[in-house]
């Protein structure tokens, strides 16, 4: 007999309806785990599949460049020996002529400097940047004169936060072990270090100092030139350490092909490449800029800033650029539209940099930004383009093409 508070007995088809139940609950949290530690083993697989230092891509890049470089300087020679054979006037302006055979050899110089420092490896271009932050540090500073309240705050800047910087970007994102290990991702230090912390160290310093004449003006460019020329440019050796997917393979896995859920999705190329095809499509983006402002240039963007920049110049060189960088996508994770696309951005993001240190130039009141180089001014000078492309072309490549992003 059945007690009024007594519930009623449950059925056998409630019986199997629950077990059935607890069934399929367990198959799918097994299931989700089993997933997890799929996805998780694939990173882990993925990320340690360092590509090799020097592949074939590499090498041909760098040959390319001697090639196009030996025909510069033959072209060159070839018109400075017609100019000075003729009996009447040149045909190429001497001007013109030797302003070029300047800029060949200053190819030449940073051709031999990245040789170098390739040499030594990944550590070495880190030690090669961080040696051209520094010395376009000195000279922006040089440029733009201080105070005797800026001292302290200039000597935190050289010889602390710059070495900081760049010795956090050689950690990266797999430190050895004494460093924290692959637990560690310097990339979430070096990424705000210096435009956050750095950037407000440097007034409250200058105000110690007890110095107001001109505070602001004077802060403002301690903290552009660190931002400028050590924390910029620092997003060039940090390409060297993303681990970087094939976007074949990203496409596959949007569309869930079993076939490339593991480490295989990792691209096999290296990211010594990617670094030279970043500072090749910088530097022809300015030279394409300028020869097309040559050929049909008629307005200019800024009169005031610079001259010689227009935007039928602009236009071209994005066009030119994109295309070269098109077909010098064997050499990086990209399709062919995807690097002329990121070619015509490069281009962009070098003419900007390149017209915001005119603009700074000409408000010092200076022609050059150093004389390092004998006749073609300084450092900062050469490598302005790349200081405003680099932390781009590093994010955009980090943010569609890193095996993070995907896995």
């Amino acid at each position: 007999m059945m007690l009024p508070f007594d519930s009623e007995p449950a059925t056998s088809s409630e019986t199997f309806d629950a077990a059935t139940s607890s069934q399929t609950f367990d198959a799918a949290t097994s299931s989700q785990t089993f997933d997890a530690a799929t996805s998780s083993q694939a990173l882990e697989t993925a990320t340690a599949a360092v590509p090799s230092w020097f592949g074939p891509s590499t090498y041909a890049l760098f040959t390319i460049a001697l090639v196009g470089l030996g025909i510069a300087t033959a072209i060159g020679m070839f018109l400075r020996r017609r100019n000075h054979g003729g009996a009447g006037e040149p045909p190429v302006s001497p001007a013109m002529l030797k302003r070029f055979n300047h800029k060949i050899r200053v190819w030449w110089m940073m051709m031999i400097i990245f040789a170098v420092g390739f040499l030594f490896g990944r550590i070495g271009v880190v030690l090669m940047f961080g040696g051209v932050s520094f010395w376009a540090l000195r000279e922006f500073i040089t440029m733009t004169p201080t105070r005797r309240g800026d001292h302290r705050s200039l000597f935190w800047i050289f010889f602390v936060f710059t070495p900081l910087q760049y010795l956090m970007v050689g950690l990266g994102s797999h430190p050895p072990a004494l460093f924290g290990g692959p637990s560690v991702d310097y990339y979430d230090y070096y990424s705000i270090m210096i435009p956050v912390y750095a950037s407000l160290f440097i007034p409250a310093r200058a105000a110690i100092a007890g110095d107001s004449k001109r505070f602001l003006e004077r802060a403002a460019k301690i903290q552009l030139g660190l931002l400028v020329c050590v924390y910029a440019l620092s997003y060039a050796p940090a390409i060297l350490d993303l681990r970087l997917v094939r976007t074949t393979q990203r496409i596959a896995m949007a569309v869930g092909d079993a076939g490339v859920s593991d480490g295989s999705i990792a691209w096999e190329g290296s990211t010594a490449s990617l670094l030279i095809f970043f500072v090749l499509v910088c530097q022809l983006a300015i030279v394409f800029e300028r020869m097309w402002t040559r050929l049909a240039g008629r307005l200019v963007i800024a009169p005031k800033i610079n001259g010689s920049r227009t935007w039928e110049g602009c236009c071209g060189s994005m066009l030119t650029t994109g295309l070269v960088a098109a077909s010098l996508s064997w050499a990086t994770p990209f399709l062919s539209w995807e690097a002329g696309l990121l070619g015509a951005v490069l281009s962009v993001m070098a003419m900007a940099g390149s017209m915001t240190m005119s603009a700074i130039k000409r408000d010092r009141g200076v022609a050059d930004t150093g004389t390092l180089v004998q006749g073609h001014s300084g450092v900062l000078d050469q490598i302005d383009s790349m200081c405003f492309a680099a932390p781009v072309f590093y994010h955009v490549t980090r943010f569609f093409w890193s095996i993070e992003s995907v896995l």
